[in-house]
């Protein structure tokens, strides 16, 4: 498969002890351990139990020392909830926010996003809708109907496009307008051939 090329958007950073939301940036370092100043930066991660393979507690890998979402979807759930004001990367928590790469969320684990800077991310799994961040913009969020913004009405536009979340591969810095080369996973040759 080809080499998909997009643009970042927007980039963002999470203040620990702060909400969940990102604040934007011009731009960000990538560190292996995560994004500098960002409140997921660690090499590890204490696990949650529910969604997670170990129960609640365990120290484990993080996984998620970044996440992303795609300008396209966001546009597109934002519709799907009737939302007056459109919801942005920043108050999904998501570091990064992509233009020009079609079926992101379904990008599959392993791919890897390559910036001008030398920086590269990998995909390590989709990042389902949480019940906490729709109740958050359920109540931060209006529709154009006027009605009230329900709290399963994230979850329901998100189920297959919210993002993804991976690992720093190799360290540099990523700026909002960078041009980003994603090459899409594949199975190797040589595993096909075992089978």
């Amino acid at each position: 498969m080809r080499d998909i090329v997009g643009q970042v958007a927007s980039v963002g950073i999470g203040v620990l002890g702060e909400s969940l939301s990102k604040q934007p940036r011009q731009s960000i370092v990538a560190k292996l351990e995560g994004f500098v100043g960002d409140r997921h930066a660690s090499i590890h991660r204490e696990a949650w139990g529910a969604g997670d393979k170990q129960d609640a507690g365990v120290i484990r890998r993080n996984e998620r020392q970044w996440s992303a979402v795609s300008f396209e979807e966001l546009t597109a759930i934002s519709l799907d909830m009737d939302l007056v004001a459109p919801l942005t990367a920043g108050c999904l928590g998501a570091n990064l926010c992509l233009v020009g790469v079609p079926n992101f969320s379904r990008l599959p684990k392993g791919s890897t996003f390559k910036f001008p800077s030398g920086a590269e991310l990998m995909v390590e799994e989709y990042n389902p809708p949480c019940v906490d961040m729709a109740k958050r913009l359920a109540s931060l969020h209006r529709t154009r109907s006027g009605l009230p913004v329900a709290n399963n009405a994230f979850p329901r536009a998100a189920k297959h496009s919210r993002g993804l979340v991976g690992v720093i591969e190799v360290p540099g810095e990523i700026s909002a307008g960078d041009r980003v080369v994603i090459a899409v996973y594949q199975p190797p040759k040589w595993l096909a051939k075992l089978n």
